[in-house]
């Protein structure tokens, strides 16, 4: 049975047979334009919501819901038809509401420090299951309007291609967001950026880069032994070419293992390369990972750093580390709270 958000128009229509074609429009927006519950949608006929409502299930079940002290972010915990668990945050700052939404139920890419990678891979999402994520965060942050949408969330979005694709898709055309405001992050998986290259939407590209040598970074993210920075490199130089959008380069800044002198300069450098604008990440505090994240005078430091080398860096803002609002995080508490861990 498809999910609420996993099916186009012409199914919705086929599920109104006998219905007037008004119907299908009141639906419709009432989903897509207006984001709203089935509940609420009190301009169709009760008999008819409650059909639908077991015809078209949600695919996100609540497991819990974190709102930081200032309200400004609200991260889910959501459980799947099938018992799996993702994250989805929602961070407003003075000029924008970002939505960080998930792309598969874990992740494969084992990099050490980051919780999902700990908690292993269980499946890829179908794409009604990332777009229920904006929907849900776009009702939920009403009356202020979500403007940016961002592929950084549990999983690794160019290994789900396919369906991340097909989402971004609907997320441009049918919730009307700009594809100049969506984000797809990614470890370094080059066949994806090339095919990314090739579509006809320009959306950003943002590489977690962590390392700027091969060396350090064969050990952070492992995936840089199939694709080194190299032919990562090469294929950003493709990617800037074909779409002029502005690259990122996502640094989490680990206390003295990438947070050196040596670090900044070759960060700078390849930065430079390909005009990469650097993210600085104070690394959130990850159960199971020895290390920790750089000292605010030292991360300021290395921003300097960065700068006097003629690279372009700016400092992320921690949201929600006291709601575990990191990637992975919030999982990995309530499932130590409740018992053995799903990832495998």
């Amino acid at each position: 049975m498809p999910s609420r958000y996993g099916v186009d128009r012409a199914s919705l229509e086929a599920l109104l047979p006998g219905e007037p074609r008004f119907r299908v429009d009141q639906l419709w927006g009432g989903l897509y334009e207006r984001c709203a519950p089935l509940e609420n949608l009190t301009n169709l006929p009760a008999a008819l919501r409650t059909r639908l409502a077991g015809e078209l299930p949600t695919a996100l079940e609540v497991v819990t819901e974190s709102v930081s002290p200032d309200e400004q972010t609200v991260k889910w915990l959501w459980r799947l038809r099938d018992g799996a668990t993702i994250e989805t945050v929602l961070m407003h700052y003075d000029d924008r509401s970002t939505v960080c939404v998930s792309s598969q139920a874990g992740c494969a890419m084992g990099c050490g420090f980051c919780a999902t990678g700990q908690g292993g891979f269980e499946r890829h999402l179908d794409a009604g299951e990332i777009v229920e994520q904006v929907v849900r965060a776009v009702w939920r942050a009403r009356p202020r309007r979500v403007s940016n949408i961002v592929f950084m969330g549990m999983g690794e979005p160019l290994a789900n291609y396919d369906a991340v694709w097909a989402a971004i898709e609907r997320i441009h055309a049918d919730l009307g967001i700009s594809a100049r405001h969506l984000t797809v992050s990614t470890v370094g998986i080059v066949p994806g950026i090339r095919r990314l290259a090739e579509e006809a939407l320009p959306v950003n590209l943002a590489v977690s880069l962590h390392a700027a040598n091969n060396t350090l970074r064969d050990e952070l993210v492992p995936i840089n032994r199939r694709y080194p920075l190299e032919m990562l490199l090469e294929a950003c130089a493709d990617h800037l070419a074909a779409k002029n959008r502005r690259l990122s380069f996502e640094w989490a800044l680990i206390h003295g293992v990438n947070d050196r002198d040596q670090d900044a300069r070759e960060l700078a450098d390849l930065a430079r390369s390909v005009r990469a604008h650097i993210n600085l990440i104070p690394l959130n505090p990850t159960p199971g990972y020895a290390v920790r994240g750089t000292p605010a005078s030292r991360v300021r430091d290395f921003r300097r750093a960065l700068t006097d080398l003629g690279a372009n860096a700016t400092v992320r803002q921690n949201r929600g580390t006291e709601i575990d609002a990191a990637c992975g995080q919030l999982r990995a508490e309530h499932e130590i709270s409740v018992g053995t861990p799903r990832g495998r």
